[in-house]
């Protein structure tokens, strides 16, 4: 139940009379307790702290400062810059942004839940003006702060049709589906899933896979091969040394990153694996040099500078008070055949 419903009408932000209202003690209790002044008995600290957690409050300390003022930084919430389908999707938000005359503010959350909640408890106290997060799975911590904060905010990288969430993506699933369909179109049947790093969108390409290999009677739980540690080079030629050594049977494999498939690709010729003869390959995202590969990676493309462009875009008119014309927009994908499969 909203503590303070006329508060949360106007600003949309749970306030530090929320907490206390909620906790059942006064807000000069909840200001000493969250400050750790040892006066305050432990019993009253709990009730203030399970109060916060629940209602996703974040201390303003600069709010007297800040009413003066519009914020102009924008935080945007990414897993990796080392990773160029993240720098791509960076590049075209601060190229709509900044003309705007706002400043994109970067996080890098390592794929961890844990980091993306703390970088959110570091930026809200600042009062970003928006905020672009990437993908739709927050844990419940994050999305409470989210939602509680009253700030704009646009999911990047997933489709969906949520209400109260606004996305600029394009479907995972359906995208790994289409790439497997087409490996069993060229007459492949025993297609192995190769993942790493085993972030949701991993797990999204996983299941798309899998829907098509079981629509097509071809599923079988030993086909799938998961790494927990990040997708690179080395961990792609290694997969595909295990693969192609301990399941002889398995013609094709399903990297679900391109560098896990170019990995493969320079393993397939210092083992002298012929592929596609004898091992087809395949990735996901199109990133740089999958297209010099020997042979060419086949792949899903990706629109990661138009995600981040149309995401700036609509973040611009939430930012503005504005209505965006889509609440959910799906760019799609496109499948990019070359001579690996």
């Amino acid at each position: 139940m909203n503590p303070n419903p006329s508060r949360r009408r106007t600003s949309g932000r749970v306030t530090l009379a929320d907490v206390a209202q909620a906790a059942g003690v006064s807000p000069i209790t909840v200001s000493r307790a969250l400050r750790g002044e040892r006066a305050v008995a432990p019993e009253l600290v709990e009730r203030v702290m399970s109060a916060v957690r629940k209602l996703g409050y974040v201390p303003d300390p600069a709010a007297r400062a800040l009413a003066s003022r519009t914020s102009t930084h924008v935080a945007v919430l990414i897993p990796l810059l080392s990773n160029a389908l993240f720098v791509d999707l960076v590049e075209a938000v601060q190229d709509v942004l900044r003309p705007a005359g706002y400043q994109p503010l970067i996080g890098i959350t390592h794929y961890r839940d844990s980091e993306e909640e703390q970088l959110l408890r570091e930026q809200l106290p600042h009062r970003p003006a928006g905020l672009i997060v990437t993908g739709l799975g927050q844990s419940p911590a994050t999305r409470t702060l989210i939602e509680s904060s009253g700030i704009p905010c646009v999911h990047v990288m997933e489709a969906t049709r949520e209400p109260g969430i606004h996305a600029v993506g394009f479907s995972q699933a359906d995208a790994a589906a289409a790439l497997t369909r087409h490996l069993i179109e060229r007459g492949h049947r025993r297609i192995a899933f190769a993942g790493a790093q085993l972030d949701p969108r991993t797990i999204s390409r996983l299941e798309g896979w899998r829907q098509e290999m079981t629509r097509s009677g071809l599923y079988a739980p030993a086909l799938e091969w998961l790494n927990p540690s990040p997708s690179s080079l080395a961990l792609g030629a290694a997969m595909f040394e295990q693969i192609a050594s301990v399941s002889p049977t398995i013609d094709a494999i399903f990297f679900n990153n391109d560098d896990l498939a170019q990995g493969a690709l320079l393993a397939g010729l210092r083992l002298g694996i012929p592929v596609p003869q004898r091992l087809a390959v395949v990735g996901f995202n199109d990133l740089t040099g999958s297209d010099q590969m020997v042979p060419p990676l086949t792949t899903v493309r990706t629109p990661r500078r138009e995600i981040g462009d149309a995401a700036a875009r609509m973040l611009l008119t939430l930012m503005r008070g504005g209505k965006p014309e889509q609440q959910h927009v799906d760019l799609g994908f496109e499948l990019v055949l070359r001579g690996s499969a």
